[in-house]
């Protein structure tokens, strides 16, 4: 398959910034919470290489590889926490495992508003096309370089975002249906979702579903960006 080396730079770019941002959120909320685990490993920072260093594989190899094959990046990392912080303090956990999602939102967020600032000082257009890596456009007067960063951080951390909040093991969701757990329930719930069986089967009905609800995911943000700009179509 074709690629682009430097559209695969910016895509790589976004990848490690988000992930990154994602697990100091969770690092950052633990601590903040009552666990320092994440961060005596490190994890508290937006430095990549202590995340890297925990998943170098789903972190560098993936992302390059998925990229090489399908033009886009999909990889992971990971924050550690205490199980034992989590049975003991279940809505507290349940916030750590929301902040990445969060994280991810507040990224959307920042690059919306930028988006809708290019465009309203003319340095950027709604494109006549929507897609992944092509959200907004450059007017004639300025490069692609920072509509397809926007575009892919965009539309990147919206995956991630509602990805994670699935409430399937080993994702985000299913760590904030702790909060409406006491201790010993708690208990049980992680037990569970710690086995490899269900955390596979987990990642593989998530995976699986989720093609069928992103699409209207994107559409519906796509349209709250661009509400009430003229000449736009999807």
């Amino acid at each position: 398959m074709n690629y682009d080396l430097l559209t695969g730079v910016k895509w790589y770019l976004v990848f490690l910034f988000s992930t990154t941002f994602h697990e100091a959120a969770h690092a950052w909320s633990a601590l903040k919470l009552g666990d320092d685990t994440a961060h005596r490993g490190g994890q508290v920072t937006l430095d990549p290489t202590p995340h890297i260093r925990r998943a170098p594989f789903g972190m560098v190899i993936v992302p390059i590889v998925s990229y090489l094959m399908g033009g886009w990046m999909i990889g992971w990392a990971s924050a550690p926490y205490d199980p034992r912080w989590a049975i003991a303090n279940p809505k507290r956990s349940a916030l750590m495992s929301l902040a990445g999602p969060a994280a991810n939102l507040i990224l959307v967020i920042i690059a919306a508003i930028l988006i809708r600032a290019g465009i309203a000082f003319h340095f950027f257009e709604s494109p006549e096309s929507i897609s992944f890596t092509n959200v907004v456009d450059a007017t004639a007067s300025s490069g692609m370089f920072f509509p397809t960063i926007l575009s892919i951080t965009f539309s990147l951390n919206l995956l991630l975002c509602a990805f994670n909040l699935l409430p399937l093991p080993p994702l985000d969701g299913s760590g904030a249906l702790l909060i409406f757990t006491n201790s010993e329930t708690a208990e049980k719930i992680l037990t569970a979702f710690s086995h490899p069986q269900l955390r596979f089967f987990g990642l593989f009905l998530a995976w699986k579903g989720f093609d069928y609800v992103f699409p209207s995911i994107h559409n519906f943000a796509i349209n709250l960006l661009y509400l009430g700009v003229e000449h736009y179509s999807l």
